[in-house]
């Protein structure tokens, strides 16, 4: 169903440190595992290379990642110092250090800051929502990965109502604390809906990009540059 109200941005970083916190120990075991599954399903077991992870947050995923594909590097970037010392933190409790290089920059990012020019693929969770406009995401992507790379993006599904957002919310984050319930509900208001991003990547270089919806908070964009 299509949304019937337009988007309502929310602050594009996570900085608060209450905030950061409640989003490092919340469980999002269902969501990040799926987005490893979802991965794994469609792009095999055996990747290889470096891959870079955009908007890493405190890297539960990251690790996920790294755990279920033990071959690739990660360059994991994030544009809050905060949850960059969370990320930190995870990482060498997994003993992934040599596997996952954390850069602080955000979406656009200036030139010279990622170690490589080109990566064998980019995994991207819930970024999209928090971009004020979607084609800073698609050009990013477009710019840092080799053709034939792997790109896989995840993000949350804009409801049709605020009302079913809300029934969301409590569904999924009934029990979380309430600055997680709320920057839970205003990113379901930012989010897209399927059809803004399969129409905005028809006139781009990724149009051959597959668009899905997986749940009913996520969609999915796949394939290979």
């Amino acid at each position: 169903m299509e949304s019937r109200f337009e988007r309502i941005l929310e602050p594009e970083l996570m900085e608060e440190e209450q905030q950061v916190l409640a989003y490092a120990q919340a469980d999002f075991t269902q969501p990040h595992e799926m987005f490893v599954d979802l991965i794994e399903e469609r792009f095999g077991s055996s990747l290889k290379g470096t891959f870079l992870d955009l908007g890493c947050g405190p890297c539960d995923i990251t690790v996920r990642f790294a755990k279920r594909f033990p071959y690739p590097k990660i360059h994991a970037v994030d544009g809050s110092a905060p949850m960059l010392v969370a990320a930190r933190k995870l990482i060498e409790k997994n003993d992934l250090a040599e596997r996952i290089l954390l850069i602080k920059a955000q979406v656009p990012i200036e030139s010279g800051i990622l170690p490589k020019r080109s990566y064998d693929g980019v995994f991207i969770n819930s970024l999209l929502h928090h971009l004020p406009e979607q084609n800073l995401l698609w050009q990013t992507i477009e710019r840092f990965v080799r053709p034939g790379g792997m790109i896989f993006v995840m993000d949350l599904l804009r409801p049709a109502t605020k009302k079913v957002a809300k029934e969301i919310v409590e569904k999924y984050s009934g029990n979380e604390p309430d600055i997680l319930k709320r920057d839970f509900y205003n990113s379901l208001l930012a989010a897209f809906t399927t059809s803004e991003v399969a129409e905005h990547l028809k006139h781009t270089n990724l149009a051959h990009l597959t668009v899905e919806k997986v749940s009913d908070r996520h969609f999915i964009v796949w394939g290979k540059k």
